[in-house]
């Protein structure tokens, strides 16, 4: 796979990392509930996008969101990831009743490996929060708009809530405690910020769907492809 993208958190997913990521939404109360939470966006957010026949979601994970997908009948899943052990993780997690409904795909989210306006709809849960660059946001909104037919969900961090203020003031003690040589691979990004990044690669926002307004950091947008751009 041709990446110019290289994200350090992503090399950890070997197969032991990926069956405990698989495992993690599934433990304990607030991972359930928040899972719940997640599902209930997820499901509004698809239904904004108008339901779309042909999603590929990128990156899948262990699959959590494949059930999900999955309820509507007639609908071709695409389940893609940079780790091939996470792809098996997913396949081995979820049923065969789910997995027989989905194609996998081994690629990188920064060179989608699809031809251009290959899929309906680009599902994209739990992964620009990782990406602190400017750049490297850019380059993978932009590898979105183009493999896109018509709209693209994703989730990220934003700022404006309670959570995203604790997290500042996290941040600064770590960096008055240890100067900046702590890795860092999730960043909160200014809504301000990646609404005009969004616009830059060729989208337009339909919907913000906040997990909890003005508590929780958590936002999903549901972006439309901009077909003059």
């Amino acid at each position: 796979m041709s990446d110019t993208v290289d994200l350090e958190f992503s090399h950890k997913y070997d197969r032991e990392h990926a069956e405990a990521y698989g495992r993690k939404h599934a433990s304990g109360l607030w991972r359930t509930l928040s899972h719940k939470r997640d599902e209930q966006l997820a499901r509004r957010a698809l239904q904004i996008a108008g339901e779309p026949s042909l999603v590929l979601d990128l990156p899948c994970g262990a699959g959590r969101f494949w059930p999900l997908l999955a309820e509507r009948q007639n609908r071709v899943i695409i389940g893609a990831d940079y780790s091939a052990d996470m792809l098996e993780v997913a396949r081995q997690r979820q049923p065969e009743s789910i997995t027989q409904r989905v194609q996998t795909l081994q690629t990188s989210a920064f060179a989608i490996d699809l031809p251009d306006n290959a899929v309906d709809s680009i599902f994209c849960m739990r992964l620009l929060h990782h990406v602190g660059n400017a750049a490297d946001r850019q380059k993978l909104l932009q590898e979105c708009q183009r493999v896109t037919r018509d709209s693209l969900i994703i989730s990220l961090w934003v700022d404006g809530n309670y959570k995203s203020w604790k997290r500042k003031r996290l941040e600064e003690r770590r960096r008055l405690r240890d100067g900046d040589t702590d890795f860092q691979n999730r960043f909160v990004i200014p809504a301000e910020t990646v609404e005009k990044e969004f616009a830059e690669a060729g989208f337009s926002i339909q919907r913000r769907l906040d997990f909890l307004p003005l508590y929780a950091m958590w936002r999903v947008y549901v972006l439309r492809k901009d077909m003059h751009a």
